[in-house]
C-alpha cells in the first residue's frame, strides 16, 4: 500500500516526487510510502531545449533533465520507489483509495497524482469523467485537462502539470508538481500548511 503514488515521470511528476521525497525528515512524512510510475516515453521533454529557464544552463535538453531527474531522485531520496517500464492502463476507486493497474502489475495507494501530458490520446481508464478541452491551449491542438480545483480532482486524486490546465512551460509544470506535493504534505500534517526547504 502506497501513501502516495505519482503517475508520470516528466517535469511535474519528478518535481512532485522530489519534494515528497525530501520530506522524509519531517514527522508527517517520515513513515510514508511514496512511489512514482516513471513512464517517460511520451513526455514533451523528449524533444525540448531550454534557454529561458532560471537555474538551467542554456542549451540544456529535456532528455537530460528526464535522465538526471530520475538519478537525482534515486540518489537523494532512495526511499521513493521508482517503477520503470510500466504504463498505467486504469485507475479504480477503492475503499482504501485507488487501485492503479499497469500493463504489468497493479498497485494500491491512498492518494494518486496524475502527471502525464495533456494530449487527447490519453488512454487511462477511469479518468474519462474529468476530461475536458484544455482552457489554456490553442483549440486546434486538441489538448485536454482533467477538471480540478487547485489540482484536486476529487478526494485523494490529484493532477499536476499541463494536464492540470497549465500552459506548456517547463517551470510551470515543475511548479505545479511541487504545489501538489506541498498540498499532500499539508494533508498529512493535519491541515497545517507545510513546505520543505533545505538550508546552507
Amino acid at each position: 500500500m502506497f501513501d502516495a503514488l505519482i503517475v508520470g515521470g516528466g517535469a511535474a511528476g519528478l518535481s512532485c516526487a522530489l519534494v515528497l521525497g525530501s520530506a522524509k525528515k519531517t514527522l508527517c512524512a517520515k513513515d510514508k510510502r511514496i512511489g512514482i510510475i516513471a513512464h517517460q516515453k511520451t513526455s514533451d521533454l523528449q524533444n525540448a531545449l531550454f534557454n529561458n529557464v532560471l537555474g538551467l544552463t542554456p542549451g540544456t535538453t529535456g532528455t537530460s533533465i528526464l535522465n538526471e531527474g530520475k538519478s537525482q531522485l534515486s540518489t537523494l531520496y532512495p526511499h521513493v520507489e521508482q517503477i520503470d517500464a510500466e504504463k498505467v492502463n486504469e485507475i479504480i476507486r477503492a475503499d482504501y483509495g485507488f487501485k492503479v493497474v499497469t500493463n504489468k502489475n497493479s498497485y494500491q495507494s491512498r492518494l494518486v497524482v496524475i502527471a502525464v501530458g495533456y494530449t487527447n490520446l490519453i488512454t487511462i481508464k477511469g479518468l474519462e469523467p474529468y476530461i475536458e478541452p484544455h482552457p489554456r491551449a490553442a483549440k486546434d491542438k486538441n489538448r485536454i485537462w482533467l477538471k480540478n480545483t487547485d489540482h484536486l480532482i476529487e478526494n485523494g486524486l490529484y493532477v499536476a502539470g499541463t494536464l492540470a490546465g497549465w500552459r506548456s512551460q517547463f517551470a510551470i509544470a515543475s511548479g505545479s508538481g511541487a504545489q501538489v506535493a506541498t498540498d499532500i504534505l499539508t494533508l498529512w500534517n493535519g491541515g497545517k500548511h507545510t513546505k520543505v526547504h533545505d538550508k546552507v
